[in-house]
């Protein structure tokens, strides 16, 4: 089951977080060979989406994932509330496992480029 935790972007600028995956027992759970995606919707059943940049940093053993969102990204994103979930898949391509999901909200932006 993932974990529910919900973010807060600001219009315009860039974003990046860190999550930290576990096992069952708390430890890091070993990345090595998995890879990592996630998207934002405003709704579950929307059609568009805005796609995460994501990466398992070196060594994979440690448990991380880092995703991401250009300021450009998130200058084009209305502000307000989205959905969001971040999903790793083993090498074999058979096993995803949904390890964040939540809410996203954008905040307002003044400045101007």
């Amino acid at each position: 089951m993932a974990v529910i935790s919900n973010l807060t972007v600001d219009q315009g600028a860039t974003f990046n977080a860190e999550i930290e995956v576990t096992d069952s027992v708390g430890d890091a759970l070993n990345l090595n060979g998995y890879t990592a995606t996630g998207q934002i919707r405003k709704t579950y059943s929307s059609s568009t989406a805005i796609d995460f940049s994501t990466e398992i940093p070196s060594p994979a053993s440690n448990g991380k994932v880092v995703i991401g969102l250009t300021a450009t990204q998130t200058n084009l994103m209305k502000a307000g509330r989205y959905v969001y979930d971040v999903e790793i898949t083993n090498d074999s391509g058979v096993t995803v496992t949904r390890i964040l999901e939540g809410q996203v909200e954008v905040l307002p932006g003044v400045t101007r480029g």
